[in-house]
């Protein structure tokens, strides 16, 4: 078998390093899973475009009447679009292929049923086998992972969902259910659920479950559910009607919204809403059947007896042009809430989804009776049984590594304890000087001594902290938060650099609030049109200036400066400091789910110098929702020579933490981003052919860790920073590890995933471990580990920061400019960071 088992990374043997520590961790063992073939049939059901749930639906009635003579004596499991799969074979006779009618027995079955009066044309035609055997192979190390083992993980997947997607609402991979429900602010709430996924680890399958929420919309009688929306204790608060804006934004929510009505007995039609009318029932008229025109209150009245109580609300439209009374709709339950959440109910769906670890360990406990493992009859007819309690896994704590701040510090190197500490007596490791500065207030509410009070107080907290402040009477200028912001930052950059006779470094601007529409202005005009960093201020930190406030904002200034906060030592950090090195940091964002216009960001961030304390960053706007970077070669080659440009040196190695990819696309960003990165160095020099490894980072994963002993565990009751797994639950042969770095705040700590996709500088697990640790200590603007490797973090913000670059956009409510540019005009409207910009860290 010369056969590779992997086109990606083998484990180098697992980790030595630090102390061994036992936890739980959610995953589930399979204690047996199917050893014969599995049968896998392709189902087609028509009328096609019916959702998965009315598909389950029409398998259900297939399979109570024994899927007529077929499936009698056998389990068969669907999952909900076209794959059936069966442990015995099923008599399809010759052909290997059958045709068979279901009716649905439903009123108002949702859509497709409506045209097709309730029969659904079921087709079943064998598609192969599924060996079983060779997953077995492949989780022992001992054959790759072909696309029949990936079909057979997919089997176990179908067959632990088949019994609760019948009971219970599913989203991806999630269960949720109103019994554990709380409402959120304007008319949403959220449900409690459960995710689970069959994984393959080292060795055997397991199940990962995690308890997850998602956000609905509120159900019940429309009325009530738009006073909810418009923040309304009650619908007579409205009787004057709902003024113009509040209209538009509530149309906006209603517009897909499925109502049922019941002004019509047992009809209850289920409808969509399309619009609403601009005016009032009792003001909205239409012309009946024999031509008279007369309002939608009156229709009612004469056609069903009934006198509207809220005849001031609008009407909604249904199909064409059918209006309804809000009074007559309910809002239909189950329907998930799409579009962002706003801030109220944000927060809200934080605090209830923010478990402390051993409450979500409980919840995640209880959610195994829920999914059914137990006495599940098709589980028992594939054989496949699961233990129904949480792994105990062999992890270790590494050690901490000590930090360093300015020699004339108070302990200028040292480890801090439990991933967290402050500033008292340290000096930054370089300080900038800040001579040529002014201060822009937006904030009418704050006088003028106050903000010279707030600023001889941050100059003294810079100067106290190792900064170099030249000037500490900058000018100050009081500005319109509404008026015309770049003229406003204009004037602050020339007042600033004629009081200080030099080119201004920095303009610190007060917010009245916190607001997204003037930070983004202020944001693209100084990072895109002046090129002059910015600091932004809450004005409710003005009025007491606290020495922590102050102390944080200085960690920001110096960085945007070109200074640097605090380092590692070389003994430290050997794989960076041996050789020239350079330590990368890539992700791409996206717009919001079903904005299908806007552009993603790519964004790269990039070390500067031995230390790797320092970044530089470059910005790219592509296709909407396309994962890999497309002009990553072009955004290397500017870091590269900024790298050279900072110390001297071409890199001899590089380190890639590539953040935001997912399982499925592994190889195709590995292949082309790997080839970019050479292609880069070649261009540069035909010689220049550094070492590369390239590792994909990941948050977005439901694996968790709790703590069997309270010694083990800091004082939120998570793991302590530092904790690593790297056997057990990871890959069967892959080199990944999960890392959580951070010591926890709240709830329950995530930890990052590392997974290695390529490597020509021959890590062990313990060197990259130890050093993706190490580097979470040096984040330039906190003084605690972070949760996930600098430079990863650092390609977010200016990723995030990017957004805010597009010209003409107005950041409010009803944005209508995107909808109305088709995606080559958005993405030449992302004006350019200006270059002196990118080689300091302006995003922080």
């Amino acid at each position: 078998m010369s056969l590779e088992l992997t086109e990606l990374v083998k484990r180098p043997g697992a980790g030595k390093v630090g102390k061994p520590v036992r936890v739980r961790a959610n995953f589930f063992e399979v204690t047996s899973f199917p050893t014969q073939n599995i049968h896998h049939y392709d189902v087609t059901i028509d009328p096609p475009s019916a959702p998965p749930a009315v598909y389950r639906k029409v398998w259900k009635c297939f399979e109570d009447a024994n899927g007529q003579g077929i499936l009698t004596g056998i389990k068969t499991i669907f999952d909900g679009r076209k794959n059936v799969f069966s442990p015995k074979v099923l008599n399809l006779g010759e052909e290997q292929a059958m045709q068979f009618e279901v009716e649905l027995q439903e009123a108002g079955a949702p859509g497709a049923a409506k045209r097709s009066g309730g029969i659904f044309k079921i087709r079943i035609k064998k598609a192969g086998e599924v060996n079983m055997e060779e997953l077995r192979r492949f989780l022992s190390g001992q054959s790759a992972c072909t696309s029949n083992c990936l079909t057979a993980i997919m089997v176990l997947d179908v067959l632990i969902r088949h019994v609760p997607s019948t009971l219970y609402s599913t989203v991806g991979r999630s269960f949720f259910t109103p019994a554990d429900s709380r409402p959120l602010p304007n008319g949403a709430e959220v449900w409690q659920g459960f995710y689970q996924s069959a994984r393959p680890t080292v060795g055997k399958m397991m199940i990962n479950i995690d308890v997850s929420a998602t956000a609905f919309y509120s159900s019940g009688p429309l009325p009530e559910i738009v006073a909810k929306i418009l923040g309304r204790r009650t619908i007579d608060e409205l009787r004057r009607g709902i003024p113009d804006r509040e209209l538009t934004k509530l149309e906006k929510v209603l517009k897909a919204l499925k109502i049922q009505v019941v002004h019509r007995g047992d009809k209850k039609f289920k409808y969509k809403i399309t619009k609403l009318t601009p005016s009032s029932a009792d003001r909205t008229s239409f012309k009946d059947e024999a031509g008279n025109e007369l309002t939608v209150a009156d229709y009612f009245f004469k056609q069903y007896n009934k006198r509207l109580n809220y005849p001031f609300l609008p009407c909604v439209v249904v199909k064409k042009d059918i209006f309804l009374p809000m009074e007559v709709c309910e809002v239909v339950p189950g329907q998930r809430h799409m579009k962002k959440l706003n801030e109220k109910q944000t927060a809200e769906m934080i605090k209830f989804t923010c478990q402390k670890p051993n409450v979500r360990a409980n919840k995640i406990n209880q959610g195994l009776s829920l999914l059914q493992y137990r006495d599940n009859p098709y589980m028992q007819q594939f054989g496949m049984a699961v233990k129904p309690e949480m792994s105990v896994i062999q992890a270790r704590v590494l050690p901490t590594p000590k930090i360093s701040y300015h020699a004339t510090s108070q302990e200028a190197e040292f480890a801090p304890q439990g991933g967290a500490w402050n500033l008292r007596g340290k000096k930054v490791a370089q300080g900038a000087t800040l001579g040529s500065w002014a201060v822009v207030n937006f904030a009418g509410a704050v006088p003028m001594p106050a903000v010279q009070r707030f600023v001889r107080e941050l100059c003294q907290t810079f100067a106290d902290t190792g900064m170099n402040v030249v000037n500490r009477s900058p000018p100050i200028m009081t500005a319109d938060p509404q008026g015309n912001v770049d003229r406003t930052l204009k004037e602050a950059w020339l007042k600033a650099g004629n009081a200080a006779k030099a080119n201004p470094q920095l303009i610190v601007c007060i917010l009245p609030n916190t607001g997204v529409p003037l930070y983004a202005e202020i944001k693209r005009i100084s990072d895109t049109v002046i090129g002059v960093p910015t600091q932004c201020l809450q004005s409710k930190h003005i009025a007491d200036a606290k020495k922590q406030y102050c102390a944080n904002v200085c960690l920001k200034v110096n960085v945007k400066l070109g200074g640097m906060n605090l380092f590692l030592s070389p003994p430290q950090i050997p794989f960076i400091a041996q050789r020239p090195t350079i330590i990368l940091g890539a992700d791409v964002t996206h717009p919001a789910p079903g904005d299908m216009n806007k552009p993603s960001i790519a964004a790269l961030s990039a070390s500067m110098d031995a230390r790797a304390s320092r970044y530089s960053s470059a910005i790219r706007v592509q296709a909407n929702r396309t994962e890999i970077i497309a002009d990553l070669a072009n955004m290397i080659k500017e870091v590269l020579k900024n790298f050279y440009q900072s110390c001297g040196q071409k890199p001899e190695r590089i380190l890639f933490y590539r953040d935001g990819v997912s399982e499925g696309q592994f190889k195709q960003v590995m292949d082309s981003e790997v080839a970019a990165i050479k292609a880069a160095c070649l261009s540069l020099d035909k010689t220049y052919n550094p070492t590369i490894t390239f590792v994909v980072v990941q948050k977005r994963h439901h694996a968790r860790f709790f703590p069997i002993e309270m010694r083990d565990a800091d004082r939120t009751g998570n793991c302590m920073p530092g904790t690593v797994v790297d056997t057990d639950i990871v890959h069967p042969f892959e080199f990944d590890f999960y890392l959580q770095s951070h010591a926890g705040l709240q709830g329950t700590s995530r930890p990052t995933h590392y997974h290695v996709l390529h490597d020509e500088n021959k890590f062990t697990s313990d060197a990259l471990q130890e050093l993706t640790y190490r580097l979470c200590y040096i984040y330039a603007r906190a003084t605690r580990a972070v949760s996930i490797v600098p430079a990863a973090y650092y390609a977010d913000l200016v990723a995030a920061r990017a957004r805010f670059h597009r010209r003409g956009e107005n950041w409010s409510d009803t944005d209508a400019t995107s909808e109305s540019m088709d995606s080559d005009a958005q993405m030449a409207s992302f004006a350019i960071v200006k270059p002196e910009l990118s080689k300091v860290m302006f995003f922080m």
